[in-house]
């Protein structure tokens, strides 16, 4: 049996020609500020990297104004990864490429007012306030596994909305068959946008049973807190059978569209990020192994589950794709 790698190389998770340019990227210093003026309170708690007990459950109080309802109906029988590691360990290339990078420029994103344009095959195309679809739905609390393609984990308790009642007030049309979605485009508040590293703005997309699947959630906080910007603030999409670069975040336009939409990473190297991404130990990425996954916060590794240990839930969506291809 062949040696498994102990964890793929920086230098792999990008192609090697973007990886050629990292060292351009010029890092922004500063503080973690917080995404808000509004949703500031109980943001500080996430500001102090490096000072908190990573392998403890930090105690966060809810910002003020924040009620929600723990859904016992998603949880994950397994520790949380803490709050310092979920928000310092992140890839979201539009604040950097590096892991640390978008806890140390997130200051720049300015999350209210924040409006999402929905537009394609639906009833009404319309531009909606964020604040306005929360006050729709109200949130819940759902513990997801999150698993990325560069073959580490965490698990993180999200606060947020299913995305199957989100796109039932929305109304699409017959011939919607995908939900495409696309995040902020603006050097100033996302300023690696400046760089080529990735076709801006981000997109992704899922096919329209995927969507309506009863885990796929619009997340808006985590540890009961709005988003921090490293995260995602103030909307991303959390697809938990899925590789992360599914996880849009920083959400602008939805999207009803009839055609597979032309995703990001797919974009950028087809070989290696499929427009599925759905999460196949038995499915290598070119360059590394998927068979097994560190979990962040812990020494060892673990097998990886098909789905991500969620094939009960949404096996039955592939029945005769080949997931060998479409991984």
């Amino acid at each position: 049996m062949r040696k498994l790698p102990a964890e793929p190389p920086g230098s792999q998770i990008t192609s090697p020609e973007m990886f050629a340019r990292r060292r351009e990227f010029i890092k922004k210093a500063g503080l973690f500020a917080g995404t808000s003026a509004l949703w500031g309170v109980g943001l500080s708690a996430l500001s102090g990297r490096g000072q908190a007990d990573k392998s403890a459950v930090p105690k966060v109080q809810p910002a003020p104004g924040w009620a929600f309802q723990k859904n016992n109906a998603f949880v994950v029988n397994e520790p949380l990864t803490s709050l310092t590691d979920v928000t310092t360990y992140n890839n979201f290339y539009e604040l950097g490429v590096d892991k640390s990078d978008p806890a140390e420029n997130a200051g720049h994103l300015r999350t209210r007012p924040w409006t999402v344009q929905v537009k394609g095959h639906v009833e009404h195309e319309q531009t909606l306030d964020l604040d306005t679809i929360i006050h729709w739905f109200g949130l819940e609390e759902r513990v997801y596994r999150m698993r990325c393609v560069e073959a580490w984990s965490m698990v993180i308790p999200w606060l947020g909305f299913p995305l199957a009642a989100l796109i039932r007030r929305l109304a699409p049309t017959s011939r919607a068959k995908y939900v495409q979605f696309t995040t902020l485009l603006d050097e100033t508040q996302l300023p690696n946008q400046k760089s080529g590293v990735l076709p801006w703005p981000y997109v992704e997309g899922l096919r329209m049973d995927e969507a309506m699947n009863d885990l796929s959630f619009m997340a808006v906080g985590l540890y009961g807190n709005p988003l921090p910007g490293q995260n995602g603030a103030p909307l991303r999409l959390v697809v938990p059978w899925k590789y992360g670069f599914k996880g849009v975040k920083s959400i602008v336009e939805i999207a009803f569209v009839e055609e597979q939409p032309i995703t990001t990473w797919n974009q950028a190297a087809p070989n290696e990020y499929g427009f599925y991404a759905n999460v196949n130990p038995h499915v290598d990425h070119p360059r590394w192994s998927q068979a097994t996954e560190r979990r962040i916060g812990e020494l060892s590794r673990r097998d990886t589950l098909p789905f991500n240990g969620y094939a009960e839930q949404v096996a039955s969506l592939y029945s005769g794709l080949d997931l060998a291809k479409n991984y």
